[in-house]
């Protein structure tokens, strides 16, 4: 098998999106007036605001489609885009992101987003760049805090641990003070356990010059491993998997009395658990050595299609909706957490989650938490090392064998998966 480099391949997929851009111009395609730009997303509330722009400027027009929710769309991208009819614009997570450019789906809007800089913090920005080559617009991000039981908190005289120790010491107190119940379960997923050890510093997938590094199984992974490892052979964090409905009775019934997740968390809650309703609040994740930073998990971006002809128009109107007041701000009113700085300060402005409806200064610790956010490198196998991580962690729960062996796994997975399609790693 021919190896490829990580830089080679980002260059090519670059190089190919602007042949195929070139081509299309070059077609003698007749000028548009006004442009119409496809924009493909799932996101509810985006009809309502392109209407806005669109009354706006009448001679950039976007039409938007939902063909496909976040785990399917890259196929549908791919495949409209072979038939020549591919969007402008899509959503893509961002864990996603590298898997559109490395299938040449995305195009290089670096030096057109160059004035859009400071709209978004470095750390965001970093979500949608592979390499060094920027391809989308941040839209909205999920800063991991702890969603808690502030009712029954406040009956027992408890506070929101400041620290990892405090957590695990408190664990210990739930567990005397309520048989039964539990302060939270361990993160059987990766996506929380890449949010957990961001704080540290992880960095799972980097590239370094020509080749990819795998770090999952590094020592702040392991660190975050090992805790939870700990509370759990001690019966003092919940086993049930996320999301399935023995998880929500839990949280319905106050048998679970906290969640470390994006701060979207509050409509998942709202969702699974409407008795609770009021009784919840936020506080910043605990910290492992007093760091501010906070993980991150889930979000999405508005990436440029690389069949497109119109990447300037397309742009304008993605830092529009994204990046400016009157576009972020009215994503944060659809019930997005918006990226931008500006977006992020409208928040203000809207009434409080109804599941935290006690908490005044809930947006106040969102945006505190938001602006401190990891610097985190996805790679082009995310689901491959979810995927592997969860199903061995959950084994390991039930044979009582280490929590690190899973990232061990995880590890061995991707890096053989990225050996055996082309790249080289290190």
């Amino acid at each position: 098998m021919k190896r490829i480099t990580a830089g080679r391949l980002i260059a090519g997929v670059a190089a190919t999106a602007t042949a195929l851009s070139l081509a299309a111009c070059s077609g003698g395609a007749p000028d548009e007036d006004p442009v119409t730009l496809t924009y493909w997303t799932w996101a509810p509330g985006i009809p309502d605001i392109v209407e806005t722009w669109n009354a706006d400027h009448p001679d950039i027009q976007v039409k938007v489609e939902q063909p496909a929710g976040a785990d399917d769309i890259l196929a549908k991208v791919l495949s409209a885009q072979r038939a020549g009819n591919g969007p402008d614009m899509f959503a893509a997570e961002y864990q996603k992101v590298p898997n559109f450019v490395l299938a040449g789906a995305g195009y290089d809007i670096t030096d057109l987003v160059a004035d859009s800089r400071d709209q978004f913090t470095d750390a965001t920005w970093g979500l949608v760049t592979v390499g060094d080559t920027v391809y989308g617009v941040p839209q909205d991000t999920g800063p991991m805090v702890l969603l808690y039981r502030g009712d029954i908190f406040d009956e027992h005289g408890w506070t929101a641990p400041a620290t990892w120790d405090d957590y695990a010491a408190l664990a210990e107190q739930v567990q005397a003070e309520l048989p039964g119940t539990y302060l939270g379960g361990y993160p059987d997923d990766g996506s929380t356990l890449a949010g957990y050890a961001m704080p540290l510093g992880a960095q799972w997938w980097s590239t370094d010059g020509d080749s990819w590094s795998v770090d999952i199984d590094g020592p702040e992974t392991q660190r975050v491993a090992e805790f939870w490892n700990d509370l759990v052979s001690r019966g003092l964090a919940d086993t049930t998997h996320f999301f399935t409905p023995e998880w929500n009775t839990e949280l319905n019934s106050g048998t679970l009395l906290s969640w470390g997740a994006g701060i979207w968390s509050a409509g998942t809650i709202a969702s699974v658990a409407p008795d609770t309703a009021g009784d919840w609040r936020i506080a910043p994740l605990p910290s492992w050595d007093g760091e501010t930073t906070a993980g991150l998990m889930g979000g999405s971006s508005a990436m440029v299609g690389s069949t497109t002809t119109h990447a300037k128009e397309a742009v304008e109107f993605l830092t529009w909706l994204n990046g400016s007041q009157e576009g972020s701000s009215a994503l944060a009113a659809s019930g997005l957490f918006p990226a931008s700085i500006a977006g992020q300060e409208s928040l203000n402005s809207l009434d409080v989650p109804e599941m935290v409806a006690g908490q005044d200064d809930y947006w106040q610790i969102a945006q505190q938490v938001a602006a401190d956010s990891a610097t985190f490198t996805w790679g082009p196998n995310v689901q491959l090392a979810f995927d592997t991580y969860s199903n061995n962690v959950q084994a390991a729960v039930q044979n009582g064998t280490p929590f690190v062996d899973a990232l061990t796994a995880a590890q061995d997975a991707v890096v053989a998966d990225l050996k055996k399609t082309g790249y080289t790693v290190k």
